[in-house]
């Protein structure tokens, strides 16, 4: 028996021997339906929250010290109130409460993350004169419970700034 399968883009795909199954063909909707749901599981495992713990620490202290970052000569972030995480073996980061920021200098992309321990995270870029540094800073907007102290601050990638200063306090 020869059966005729409708593509998805209109007329007919191939026909099949459904009789002696030489070969078994999945419509075209039904294959494009299978990879999404795929595709959504896969999604919804990924965006898990993982909770930190003794094989993922992550430790948010208030920095005692004063941080600036300046970018293109400019000073665009300073602040005596930034707080430090430390995630597992990654490097520090000096997190900077966006009121201490001058926001003038930074534009939003559309450009985001995902952390299984933060959240999801936004990004801006820096632009002072005829420099920019692309997707420079970024922020967890509404992070997870786990790191809620670090909302409403934003964190600098250190090769796209001229330097993160930090002081002594006096």
């Amino acid at each position: 028996m020869l059966i005729e399968i409708q593509s998805f883009f209109g007329g007919a795909t191939c026909g099949t021997d459904v009789k002696r199954g030489q070969r078994s063909v999945t419509p075209p909707r039904v294959a494009w339906r299978k990879r999404h749901d795929r595709r959504d599981r896969w999604r919804a495992r990924s965006i898990a929250v993982k909770i930190p713990g003794p094989e993922h620490p992550i430790t948010i202290v208030p920095n005692p010290n004063r941080i600036r970052v300046v970018f293109a000569g400019r000073v665009v972030a300073e602040t005596a109130r930034a707080l430090t995480l430390t995630e597992a073996n990654l490097p520090m980061v000096h997190y900077i409460p966006r009121a201490d920021a001058d926001m003038t200098a930074f534009e939003r992309t559309a450009h985001t993350t995902h952390c299984p321990y933060k959240g999801d995270a936004a990004y801006y870029s820096l632009r002072v004169g005829d420099r920019v540094a692309v997707n420079a800073v970024w922020t967890y907007e509404t992070p997870y419970p786990a790191v809620a102290a670090i909302r409403d601050h934003l964190a600098f990638y250190p090769d796209r700034v001229d330097c993160i200063e930090e002081h002594a306090a006096p």
